[in-house]
């Protein structure tokens, strides 16, 4: 082996092991008030803010409390449907370079500029990872994608019906002490509609279902997100000093519980010529 594939080989083993290591024990905290309140809800929904590298890790600190707890666990992200041949064999993969590069190769993966909507980042990917390593420990963890046509011309709201369909499918094939961990779009994962739109989010449509839904939050701090065509950017947080967590339990509630991470930073979002 070169030197310069040795190095290359060390840094891809580093950021493999920092990829699914322990999270900081900020998130695993909010993580625990999580589970906590969400108590016995086998369909566990959290609506973010795309486009940070906080949630992420909020999110690996759920699954692993969850997984430690002996509890077989599906993890649904909002990514294409197309994608879970891919995901499927890298979570069955041992993580390597190739591993890595072929979960990369799909058109999904490989945007630019102003087509970046946020979910598309190192992050993300690194969570993936993080699950991978679970379940290569004997852990029951899988990772699934659940848009079925991200960026197709459908009628307003045929989306959000598609999500509401294919998570409740995973969700009815899980084991009996199965749990879903469901990751969206804040506005996807409301149980009512937003002031934006006039159809029922995906969210809406499972609440028949033992369903706990949680919005993800930060006190102050950026975020990547799109806001039309070509608008695609760093946006700032209204900063917020609020008590953390906050639960509700009102008829028209759009979340069960919010929480506010300290800070949000925006995510290392993935180009093509990386």
């Amino acid at each position: 082996m070169t030197h310069r594939r040795w190095i290359a080989a060390l840094l891809l083993a580093l950021a493999s092991s920092l990829s699914h290591a322990t999270p900081p024990d900020v998130y695993q905290d909010i993580a625990e008030q999580i589970r906590t309140r969400s108590g016995d809800h086998r369909l566990l929904v959290l609506g973010e803010l795309h486009g940070t590298r906080e949630t992420p890790l909020l999110v690996q600190a759920l699954v692993v409390g969850y997984v430690d707890q002996g509890i077989p666990l599906q993890l649904a992200l909002e990514l294409p449907e197309a994608e879970n041949a891919a995901l499927a064999t890298y979570m069955a993969s041992t993580g390597d370079a190739a591993a890595n590069q072929a979960l990369r190769t799909s058109p999904y993966w490989n945007v630019k500029d102003h087509l970046h909507d946020g979910r598309r980042s190192q992050d993300m990917l690194d969570l993936i990872e993080a699950a991978r390593a679970l379940r290569a420990q004997g852990r029951d963890v899988s990772v699934v994608g659940f848009d079925a046509n991200p960026t197709g011309e459908r009628a307003p709201g045929a989306r959000d019906a598609d999500m509401a369909k294919t998570l409740r499918a995973g969700f009815q094939a899980l084991p009996a002490n199965g749990r879903m961990i469901v990751l969206t779009g804040n506005m996807h994962g409301s149980r009512e509609s937003y002031g934006l739109i006039d159809y029922p989010p995906a969210t809406a449509l499972l609440t028949d279902l033992p369903l706990y839904n949680v919005r993800i939050e930060a006190q102050r701090g950026e975020f990547w997100a799109c806001m039309g065509y070509r608008k695609c950017g760093t946006r700032n947080l209204i900063t917020r000093d609020v008590g953390s967590p906050r639960a509700y339990n009102d008829p028209d509630r759009d979340y069960d519980l919010w929480v506010f991470l300290p800070r949000f930073t925006v995510a290392r979002l993935l180009d093509a010529g990386d």
